[in-house]
């Protein structure tokens, strides 16, 4: 028998594993990159330092000096019983975020938990904290959301619980079998986290991802094309479109990816749909398919996120945005190929557009508020963030009723990078928010 074996193994050859790749098809290109690319690379790099996006010395300094003593000591019995997460989500978690945002916040609780208390109980806990600002509860929306600023640092808390009765210390929320069953609100919050935890273990190298990702989040924004609710693009929308481009070219530097972005959206026939993987289960009703789901076939962009229950994150764009964002996409492309033959600089891509000479026609917006409350009210609906969210563009203008006073809206912060490494400096500054938020969130839960 052993005589057999040695025959078999001689013989029949070794079974060849897949190739292993992290789109849903191949790469286009896996050439390492020579060096002109690193030359462009480095290039681009400069020019990004003329943009402020960092925080200062004396920024960093008022972050890491802000006391979170009172909330950072919770019993033992309390992370044992209830284990309530706070986890990050989008742009700070992509490593992507920019000067003076806010942060993205997932509250993960247990079961017991119902959803009126995170609005409630929760809110009062959050809004008794002294360093607790302007903290305002936004049911009616797509996404609940509670809006406060905490040590001068803006966040934006969802809720989203799971069918058990604690939050286990390890995990992972990518599990589908978390999402399964429970209601849409849920689903809807817990997917932030999920869709940006997917885009991460979907790039093949994230720190060549998070530096395309700047270029083409600052590019976006200075030619007024980064917002969501203006049927433009938002956030999830570049850079799921990004790191699609990372899976085609693996070993490509930044600029290389920058380039490769802009040529191949610049031919892409929408709406063909940006996948991240394949898709599985095609026939799940509450999963985009225009072939199972009418509505479906009317969207004019088909941007899919990786977290089931896949949606098209682009739902927004209409046919007059669509024609926008393909003509600045063609116009990335032509400034990038002048770049290739040192014929533009990279500053020529970020060159600011101006509002009245693309459009003959605008709408000026005047709304009136009395208190600071009415205030915040006017704003989330004028641009469904922060002001410094709002595109440039869209500058209304806000009116007190009690002085008569007028200003414009702030307009979008731009990007810039002092060193590329100034991600990892701000890491710890945004977790000890993250550590105070996860500790109220432990004891609301443990008493509610």
């Amino acid at each position: 028998s052993s005589s057999k074996i040695t025959f078999l193994q001689q013989t029949c050859p070794a079974p060849v594993e897949p190739p292993k790749w992290f789109g849903p098809t191949g790469p286009i290109c896996e050439d390492f990159p020579e060096e002109e690319d690193l030359i462009l690379t480095r290039k681009l790099a400069k020019t990004l330092q003329s943009y402020d996006i960092y925080e200062s010395k004396q920024e960093l300094k008022h972050r890491y000096d802000a006391d979170f003593s009172h909330v950072t000591n919770v019993p033992e019995v309390v992370k044992a019983k209830v284990g309530g997460k706070v986890l990050p989500f989008g742009s700070y978690h992509l490593g992507v975020d920019s000067k003076g945002a806010d942060i993205d916040a997932l509250c993960v609780g247990p079961g017991f938990l119902d959803r009126k208390d995170f609005f409630t109980s929760f809110f009062e806990k959050l809004k008794a904290q002294e360093e607790v600002k302007d903290i305002r509860a936004i049911e009616q929306t797509y996404v609940p959301v509670i809006k406060l600023t905490y040590e001068g640092i803006e966040m934006d808390l969802v809720f989203g619980r799971l069918a058990q009765r604690s939050v286990p210390e390890k995990l992972n929320l990518l599990d589908d079998r978390y999402v399964l069953g429970l209601d849409k609100r849920c689903i809807r919050s817990l997917n932030g986290y999920r869709v940006t935890e997917e885009i991460l273990q979907h790039v093949p190298n994230v720190h060549n991802f998070r530096i395309a990702l700047r270029v083409i989040k600052l590019w976006a924004k200075q030619r007024n094309i980064y917002s969501n609710l203006l049927g433009f693009l938002g956030g999830v929308s570049w850079a799921i479109l990004v790191a699609r481009i990372c899976q085609m070219y693996p070993n490509a530097t930044p600029a290389t990816l920058v380039i490769k972005f802009f040529k191949v959206y610049s031919t892409w026939v929408w709406p063909f749909p940006v996948h991240l993987h394949r898709v599985k289960n095609r026939l799940d009703p509450n999963m985009w398919n225009p072939n199972v789901n009418p509505s479906d076939r009317c969207h004019q962009m088909a941007i899919i996120t990786p977290a089931y229950p896949q949606q098209n994150t682009s739902v927004n764009v209409s046919r007059s945005t669509l024609a926008v964002l393909t003509k600045e996409i063609k116009r990335g492309h032509a400034i990038a190929q002048k770049i290739q033959q040192k014929e533009a600089n990279w500053s020529k891509l970020f060159e600011k557009q101006d509002f009245f000479d693309k459009y003959q026609y605008g709408v000026s917006v005047t709304a009136a508020y009395i208190t600071r409350k009415d205030l915040f009210y006017t704003l989330n609906l004028k641009r469904g963030s922060n002001p410094a969210t709002a595109p440039p563009s869209y500058t209304p203008t806000v009116t007190t009723g009690q002085q008569g006073m007028k200003r414009k809206a702030e307009p979008q912060r731009q990007m810039s990078a002092k060193k590329l490494k100034a991600d990892k400096v701000c890491k710890p500054i945004f977790a000890l928010v993250m550590t105070a938020c996860e500790n109220v969130f432990a004891l609301f839960a443990y008493f509610v």
